[in-house]
């Protein structure tokens, strides 16, 4: 190793500890706030509410969102050690040296590689499980919202695992082999071969993959389907059929979303939310949906995700091949073996550290197009369906009508209830308001 290695190897390891240490007093900065500010208001229904939410409804919500934050403070304080482990204090290098002995390179170069990526996802998985089992069984049932048995989980965990298994290991398999062999522009084709294993999880996803989870069963009430038939054609979306999810043997929050791709789209609602909404209400969330198909959300979210794939498998390309990018992060480069997965793991392990600091930008982005969605439902549908649904939904999930501004602007996808029930009374005076929203 040169005595340059050596200098951009220091000056590595300084920018990523600085990250970390700047990227977690920033999350506990900004958790901390949303902590404070929405104890501070839980007192007293904000007077734009006062009329359909009540006190309990809005202490609860408050209490919801503080114990979730706080609870988020030691997750992160946890996932920060964790990354620190991995990295800095040698157990991403421990873990590749005792794969390297196993005797696993007699079977190829790809097999130690793809046992290495393995072992990572199963501790880290297993780090995690005390944390999920918390939210979902302490938390969530605390608050009403989990319905899930042990059972369930269990069996939703080895589903999980098995396509994981099924689906992400010829994928994986794929990129690590491309990496060892297409030469210097191997990040172009693998980046060509990512973008086309998502889209074609896309096309799967609706048939093959998510009824192994949940129930779909076609919605058969039919002065329902005939009203959200009428809004479709109204608004020139065509889907594969309508469909309720039992998403309520899970959790009793609500949802309606379309999945799937090109012709294989269908409208999915969750049972639980065709039992809290009015049939306008119905209508006027699913012309939300319709919203973003209009302006094309979802083809710019799409290339959005097209770009931003092909800059990061760029930047894992020229990363993979500086060893200061190995050495700063506390691992050893293997003399004889391919480095390949190491620059994968290590690439997933850094990147969220900057990232995070321009999540900002894409969250705004988002609040945006919600905005927009908002405004084309106004346009489409009764706006005070639109305004009474999102209201139940607010209150049904336990979503705080107070958070913390600050940490609006930082996390939110989605504006504030405030924010968007008062574009939406504008935008029911002035309905010509649609396309600038």
């Amino acid at each position: 190793m040169t005595a340059s290695s050596l200098d951009y190897s220091f000056i590595f390891t300084v920018v990523f500890s600085a990250a970390l240490v700047l990227g977690l007093l920033t999350r506990f900065y900004l958790a901390s706030r949303q902590i404070r500010y929405v104890a501070q208001h839980s007192s007293r229904v904000p007077s734009a509410f006062a009329a359909t939410i009540s006190l309990d409804a809005h202490q609860k919500a408050a209490s919801y969102t503080i114990t979730k934050a706080r609870f988020g403070l030691l997750e992160m304080a946890f996932g920060a050690a964790v990354l620190l482990g991995w990295t800095l204090l040698g157990g991403m290098d421990a873990l590749n040296q005792a794969i390297n002995q196993s005797g696993l390179a007699a079977y190829g170069s790809l097999v130690p590689q793809l046992a290495l990526l393995a072992a990572f996802a199963v501790i880290s998985g297993l780090l995690d499980l005390p944390f999920t089992l918390y939210s979902t069984f302490k938390i969530e049932e605390r608050f009403g919202f989990n319905k899930m048995t042990f059972k369930l989980w269990l069996a939703d965990l080895v589903k999980g695992a098995i396509v994981g298994v099924v689906i992400g290991l010829p994928i994986v398999a794929l990129i690590l082999w491309l990496m060892g062999s297409a030469g210097r522009l191997w990040w172009l084709w693998a980046w060509a071969a990512w973008m086309g294993f998502n889209l074609l999880i896309l096309v799967l996803y609706p048939t093959v993959i998510a009824p192994l989870f949940n129930k779909f069963k076609p919605l058969d009430d039919e002065a329902l389907k005939a009203r959200v038939t009428a809004l479709m054609q109204r608004c020139g979306f065509a889907a594969k059929g309508l469909f309720v999810m039992d998403g309520s043997k899970r959790s009793a929050h609500a949802n309606a979303y379309f999945t799937g791709f090109g012709a294989a789209k269908r409208v999915v609602f969750y049972d639980t939310l065709l039992k809290q909404l009015s049939p306008g209400e119905v209508d006027a969330v699913l012309a939300h949906e319709l919203g973003h198909f209009k302006h094309k959300h979802i083809i710019k979210r799409i290339t959005g995700m097209f770009a931003m794939s092909l800059i990061g498998f760029a930047l894992l390309g020229w990363l993979s091949s500086q060893v200061w990018f190995y050495t700063g992060m506390g691992v050893r480069l293997n003399i004889s073996g391919a480095n390949d997965a190491l620059a994968l793991l290590l690439f997933m392990l850094v990147v969220p550290l900057f990232s995070f600091f321009v999540s900002p930008v894409f969250a705004q982005f988002s609040r945006r197009h919600e905005f927009q969605a908002d405004a084309y439902a106004v346009s489409q549908t009764d706006g005070a369906d639109l305004s009474s649904a999102l209201l139940k939904l607010y209150k049904d999930n336990a979503s705080t009508l107070t958070p913390d501004p600050v940490f609006v602007k930082f996390y939110y996808s989605h504006p504030p209830a405030s924010e968007r029930l008062a574009r939406m009374a504008s935008l029911r005076t002035q309905p010509s308001l649609e396309n600038a929203a």
